[in-house]
């Protein structure tokens, strides 16, 4: 097979095309920043002009070195999710800048539903939590704060969508406007049993039904491309969101198996089957992939801050002057000196879902450097994570092994606090970027360049690295008592 395939991977911070060879090798990528707009406090917006230029600037970067067009077999796309993006059908221009996934803005509302008594009931049809995080009460902010978007909702013009949608509406000249089962599973407004969005949720929600996409499965003929942008129409097969994506990128299509993503965020998701997951630790359930109209679906736990606290410590606290610097930090002490960060910047999640919770650095001293706060920041990530299995194990999903990826995972000192911490070993693969990787197979399969998405996985998924844990029982034990103390005072 020598067709290829492109992937734009529409991250948090970047947004990037990356051009993949059928067998899963990466030949070519393009990338380019995002910005970051922070209104107010706790609030996060993005420019969806931005999103679309830039994406598009990076896609027409890469697509001669796959020699043209007619050399690429499909486009698969991945975004991050729950951010919500607002514009008009007929002009195709946006309404108001998006609301990212992080914005804590509409925690009143949240507030005021779970006084409602709604909560229960809300997560028995979803999966999800009545939180700021997920896309429905993003949408009805923006219908009651905005007056270009009530404007356009009261003339029938108006587009919801998460930015997937929002790609594929300009990438076809807004002749589709769809969005695939695994983002809609990330709104609020539709079950985990429905095919659609549900009228019922978003009357809730005060998001009318008729702005939102169609949903559609996550690989197959979804739809093609305007033949203007690339030279000739090209078909798109693949949507996911990013972590459902990443997910499959790892393999992890069996009951059981469990990945990580450590990039601004960190997220886990447990593969379920055809299991509808119902949570009693205040984890999620989510849609896994939808082909054919059949669905998978995991169990997951979503932390707000990853890789953002090492962006933190280096763009605001100047500790570091790029990322991979804390690792040697870390490594040229014995321990953090008791120096615990609790990095709940912008709230807590799975699974306390802690909405108000700000961030904590405990047990400083005068001995206290730039190598025990970098050292504590990557041990976050091993005490976050520890919390989340536990939850899992609670729901009866116990973890055998972990399979790590994202930006951070790429650090080794982390991978083996991992497991360490855990006392499992954790999985990483040569090439960590799978949320790409798995877009690339969703594609891959939905495109017919592998008979199902199982093959397309095992042929294109790369070798792996395993770290064992190795900690004292003790060790990992003071550890945890620390991190739970400096817990309560977030």
């Amino acid at each position: 097979m020598s067709d290829y395939i492109l992937v734009l991977d529409e991250g948090t911070t970047s947004t990037r095309a990356m051009l993949f060879a059928s067998d899963g090798v990466l030949v070519a990528s393009a990338q380019e920043p995002l910005t970051q707009h922070y209104p107010q406090s706790g609030w996060v917006e993005h420019d969806p002009r931005e999103i679309w230029d830039k994406t598009l600037a990076c896609a027409q970067n890469v697509v001669p070195k796959a020699g043209g067009a007619a050399s690429i077999a499909c486009i698969g796309i991945t975004n991050q999710r729950e951010t919500v993006v607002a514009w008009d059908r007929q002009t195709g221009e946006p309404l108001t800048n998006a609301i990212v996934w992080q914005d804590r803005r509409t925690e009143p509302f949240c507030a005021e539903l779970r006084e409602g008594g709604h909560e229960a009931g809300v997560q028995e049809r979803t999966g999800l939590l009545l939180d700021p995080y997920f896309s429905g009460t993003k949408m009805r902010w923006m219908l009651d704060n905005v007056p270009e978007v009530r404007a356009a909702a009261d003339k029938g013009t108006l587009a919801f969508g998460t930015v997937e949608s929002w790609l594929v509406f300009k990438l076809t000249g807004g002749a589709a406007h769809v969005t695939d089962a695994s983002n809609a599973s990330r709104t609020l407004l539709m079950g985990l049993e429905d095919a659609q969005f549900d009228e019922g949720l978003c009357d809730l929600f005060g998001v009318a039904r008729a702005a939102l996409p169609g949903v559609v499965d996550m690989a197959g003929p979804l739809a093609m491309t305007a033949p203007e942008l690339f030279g000739r129409s090209i078909p798109i097969t693949g949507l996911a969101g990013d972590q459902q994506a990443a997910t499959v990128g790892q393999g992890c299509l069996a009951p059981g198996q469990t990945k990580a993503t450590y990039g601004t965020g960190a997220f886990v998701l447990t593969c379920q089957g055809s299991r509808i997951p119902r949570s009693k630790n205040r984890l999620l359930g989510t849609v896994l992939t939808q082909i054919d109209g059949a669905r998978t679906y995991a169990i997951e736990g979503s932390v707000f801050v990853a890789g953002s606290l090492v962006q933190w410590l280096r763009d605001s606290l100047g500790i570091v002057e790029v990322a991979s610097e804390t690792e040697a930090l870390a490594r040229s002490i014995p321990d953090s000196g008791g120096v615990v960060i609790v990095p709940a910047l912008s709230g807590l999640g799975a699974p306390h879902w802690q909405a108000e919770a700000r961030g904590v650095i405990a047990g400083l001293s005068f001995a206290s450097g730039k190598a025990q706060l970098a050292r504590a920041a990557l041990e976050a990530m091993a005490h976050q994570t520890h919390d989340l299995a536990a939850a899992y194990t609670a729901d009866g999903a116990p973890w055998q092994t972990l399979r790590i990826d994202g930006g951070m995972s790429a650090n080794d000192w982390m991978a083996q606090d991992l497991a360490d911490m855990l006392g499992i070993p954790v999985e990483r693969p040569g090439f960590v970027e799978t949320t790409a990787l798995g877009a690339a197979m969703l594609a891959a399969a939905g495109a017919g360049l592998y008979p199902d998405l199982a093959s397309a996985c095992q042929t294109m998924r790369g070798r792996l690295a395993t770290f064992e844990p190795a900690m004292a029982a003790d060790v990992r034990a003071a550890r945890l008592a620390a991190w739970k103390k400096a817990l309560s005072a977030a």
